[in-house]
């Protein structure tokens, strides 16, 4: 299980995730689902916060990761200290190396985080 997390002005973002090489699906809606959960908190406390999540590809493309099963965007997502969800991975992804970048905006703080996944079969 990785984690990865920015402490910042006491404002901290953890995502978490099972590993850094999630299994592709035999599309972008059927396959396994990748759980992640992502926190924030200032001191120990959940903060109210926006959520915003993107995939970043080797050339530089991004693209929106969406909300579970739906295809709503996690664009400016209102969340209260943890939001969970799980991606799924369609199978041209497989070998590729994706960011995952997620930011937050609390309290006029802005923290962003990278992490790297490669999906595999």
């Amino acid at each position: 299980m990785g984690t990865l997390a920015v402490a910042l002005a006491s404002l901290t973002l953890t995502f978490t995730a099972h590993g850094h090489a999630p299994k592709i699906g035999q599309s972008s809606e059927i396959g396994p689902h990748w759980p992640y959960a992502v926190a924030v908190a200032r001191g120990a406390k959940p903060v109210a916060a926006r959520l915003t999540m993107q995939i970043v590809d080797p050339l530089g493309g991004v693209h929106a990761v969406d909300k579970g099963p739906t295809t709503e965007p996690i664009t400016n997502l209102p969340i209260k200290g943890v939001y969970r969800d799980y991606m799924v991975f369609p199978p041209e992804s497989r070998g590729v190396p994706l960011k995952i970048r997620v930011t937050v905006v609390a309290g006029g703080a802005r923290r962003v985080l990278v992490y790297v996944v490669t999906p595999r079969a």
